[in-house]
């Protein structure tokens, strides 16, 4: 009896131990409902720009000891994330403020794969430079416009999860279009 159960072990363990390819299952991510895209206006009382955001953000504005007047939060909770504005007037140091922008961008560099820089003109007063930053950056959307004379408005976008460019990708292309939205309808007062 002790041969025949050896036996039996013997043959499952030998026909049982098939050599199949195993391969993990991709992590999945949550189904993220989006909304319409419908908008508001946001004209500041104090600040010299309006432009309009989406109904389904509110705006903050910035409570931290060194946060100068017109500079804001545009939270979007569905989301989890926020678009930071902060709004310079222009003195003959546009330059300086550009080149702030750029190095700001440029500390992403470790994180990042990838920015590319597109020079943008949405309607007349309104020029700049928009930044994707590629890869698992902190921030993946960074912007600045200016009429070049008189007023400098620059944002970066941040989603309040650890960076991870496959799962923010979603939100991130919805965010630039609502980005892109606002930026064509920014007026300066």
């Amino acid at each position: 009896m002790l041969k025949l159960l050896s036996s039996l072990l013997l043959v499952f363990l030998l026909t049982g131990c098939q050599h199949d390819d195993y391969s993990p299952k991709p992590r999945g991510y949550f189904r993220i409902e989006y909304p319409k895209h419908k908008y508001k206006l946001f004209e500041p009382k104090d600040c010299p720009f309006s432009f309009e955001i989406p109904d389904y953000a509110f705006v903050v504005p910035d409570s931290n000891s060194l946060a100068e007047p017109c500079w804001y939060y545009i939270i979007m909770p569905r989301l989890n994330g926020q678009l930071y504005i902060t709004y310079k007037p222009v003195h003959g140091n546009l330059r300086d403020y550009m080149e702030d922008t750029r190095t700001l961008v440029y500390r992403h560099t470790q994180r990042a794969s990838s920015i590319d820089e597109r020079l943008v003109s949405f309607n007349k007063g309104v020029y700049g430079v928009l930044y994707d930053i590629g890869g698992d950056a902190a921030s993946p959307s960074q912007f600045f416009v200016t009429d070049s004379s008189t007023n400098f408005l620059r944002g970066a976008l941040y989603f309040n999860v650890e960076p991870n460019a496959d799962s923010i990708a979603p939100s991130l292309a919805f965010v630039k279009e609502d980005i892109e939205h606002m930026l064509k309808t920014l007026k300066w007062k």
